[in-house]
């Protein structure tokens, strides 16, 4: 019997998916550091490697979760090999209108508008500073995921990155700039190669410490605009990219679920996928992947095109917190 699917899941999916989040989240964050004293030892067999930071386990957990940090200690209890928080704005912002984020379960997938609502940088670096400084930081690394304040106009957008970086950039193992949402307007115009240029070039030359960074893409680019951001990567010396985001094609799933807003879930696997193996041909940059990861055979899939690493969002909260475990079982010789 599989206690999640058959019964806390069923419960869960009666409420409103936003409030159902919000508990999660306030329930982690106070047993985060109970849980911490029972993480359980990873087996060195999944141990890598990647862009000069070790990972326990190439399964973590995607941003969009923990989008204020605020659970840090749970994740590496829950048997995550790392964890992406954010995304973080420059400024704090409550995101868009309610209701913003929509299950369609017959689909498994889940649409969301939330528009990056942050607690903002200032306010995320100043809890991530009083976690590493309580010495109960997780043995796991964390990664940081940016992006730009709705506020901020687009010929802005480089100094509201820069100013998120800045404050946050001693407490993050990498670094991701998420040019990709569709929930922000006119986001996904930074991923144009004049605009990501002066993005990428920028960030990296206040990057002295040479943090890793990432560039997190959208699954909707042709092609010919992967092929132009993957030069811009490599000329700007970024340590990887992660894909994908959400999707705005919504094609896969009934006419009467489609909302505004990004899909996420098994309708986004098999795209994800391709865009993993479309990168992995043709650059020796490490490849997150994300993208309906529901189990240990999509997990693989990932992995046999050329992932480096993996994450979980929607297959997390749709099979639950043994996802982890059971991934990393497959994964073992």
């Amino acid at each position: 019997m599989n206690l999640y699917k058959e019964i806390v899941r069923p419960l869960l999916f009666l409420a409103d998916p936003e409030a159902v989040h919000h508990f999660a989240m306030s329930a982690l964050q106070t047993a985060g550091p109970v849980l911490a004293h029972f993480t359980p030892a990873h087996d060195p067999r999944l141990a890598r490697t990647v862009f000069g930071v070790t990972f326990p386990n190439p399964v973590g957990l995607a941003a969009g979760f923990d989008k204020n940090a605020v659970a840090l200690p749970a994740w590496a209890a829950l048997g995550f090999g790392f964890a992406e928080v954010g995304t973080i704005t420059a400024r704090a912002q409550p995101g868009n209108p309610k209701p913003r984020i929509f299950r369609v379960p017959e689909c498994s997938a889940i649409i969301n508008r939330l528009g990056f609502n942050n607690d903002g940088c200032d306010a995320v670096a100043s809890r991530l500073q009083r976690l590493r400084d309580s010495g109960k930081w997780p043995r796991i690394p964390v990664g940081i995921n940016l992006g730009k304040s709705k506020v901020t106009p687009l010929a802005e957008a480089t100094e509201d990155y820069l100013l998120s970086f800045e404050r946050l950039k001693n407490l993050g193992d990498y670094f991701v700039l998420n040019v990709s949402s569709p929930n922000t307007p006119g986001l996904r115009q930074l991923q144009d190669r004049a605009a990501l240029n002066e993005l990428l070039g920028t960030i990296q030359g206040r990057n002295t410490a040479r943090r890793p960074l990432l560039l997190k893409i959208a699954p909707d680019l042709d092609w010919a605009a992967i092929e132009e951001i993957l030069a811009l990567v490599e000329e700007h010396e970024l340590a990887g990219i992660i894909a994908t985001n959400t999707t705005i094609d919504h094609a896969s799933i009934p006419a009467n679920r489609r909302h505004q807003g990004g899909l996420s879930g098994w309708p986004l696997e098999e795209r994800s996928t391709e865009i993993v193996r479309f990168i992995a041909e043709r650059t020796r940059l490490p490849v997150i992947a994300v993208g309906g990861i529901f189990d240990a055979a999509s997990a693989q899939a990932k992995f046999d095109v050329g992932a480096a690493l993996v994450q979980l969002y929607t297959g997390f909260i749709y099979e639950g917190p043994g996802l982890v475990k059971k991934i990393c079982r497959a994964l073992l010789p």
